[in-house]
């Protein structure tokens, strides 16, 4: 389901995983089939339970499922070992977390460079910064800048290894209503400036306006997929 006729970057095919807690086999994803087409923002919308960060953490090779392929640009990577994972994980995908993870000791600009380090060409850690509006806080830590701003250094830091693919799990769920929009405004302009193919999850329905794709899951399966007819610019997403 490519959009607008571009071909698949990341191809999903009948993904199952469960996991054993306690006495308990809990499916978590069952029979998932979906492609990605480059350049979309897809919002992957769901409550807690419903499978979307496990299906995630298997696009980006954090986990791998129990049955099913997962391609990216024709690589599968279920067949990668743990050796092809990393390497597909440090060239190929950038992480976005609902927690910053920025290390509290490095400055926003330290922290960017740590990734730059990992990759060929990597954009300059500064050149990251700048695009996610702190060029005039590069040089403060962690502890001198807002939740907002902490949230944007991490973005920086994923979208300065030039990643094909940008995954970003919650990433406003520790913030405000007006420092969220703010964040998601950023994601939109990475999407839009460089390309990147971007997957957000949420239980947040009303930021699905601003995806070119919405994807709905419940009980580990794909309740809806759609596309929405008219993109909303996310400083007009209101909840």
């Amino acid at each position: 389901m490519a959009l607008g006729g571009v071909p698949p970057v990341l191809m999903i095919d009948r993904v199952s995983k469960s996991y054993l807690m306690g006495e308990v086999t809990v499916k978590a994803l069952h029979d998932i089939s979906l492609d990605f087409g480059a350049g979309q923002l897809v919002v992957l919308l769901g409550a807690s339970g419903s499978g979307k960060s496990t299906l995630l953490n298997i696009v980006g090779g954090l986990d791998v499922p129990d049955s099913g392929t997962v391609s990216f640009k024709g690589l599968n990577i279920n067949a990668a070992g743990e050796a092809g994972l990393t390497e597909y994980r440090r060239r190929s995908i950038g992480f976005v977390f609902q927690f910053y993870n920025l290390i509290s000791s490095l400055s926003a600009l330290e922290n960017v460079q740590l990734v730059t380090e990992l990759v060929e060409n990597p954009m300059p850690a500064a050149e990251a910064l700048e695009l996610v509006g702190l060029g005039d806080r590069m040089n403060h830590f962690p502890s001198q800048l807002s939740g907002g701003e902490q949230q944007r250094v991490a973005i920086a830091r994923a979208v300065a290894k030039r990643p094909e693919l940008l995954l970003c799990d919650e990433p406003t769920g520790a913030l405000d209503y007006s420092t969220g929009k703010l964040v998601l405004e950023v994601i939109e302009k990475v999407n839009r400036e460089l390309g990147t193919t971007t997957l957000v999850i949420t239980h947040n329905v009303s930021i699905s306006g601003m995806a070119d794709r919405v994807i709905t899951l419940r009980s580990g399966e794909v309740v809806e997929d759609r596309r929405n007819a008219k993109k909303v610019s996310p400083s007009e997403l209101s909840w």
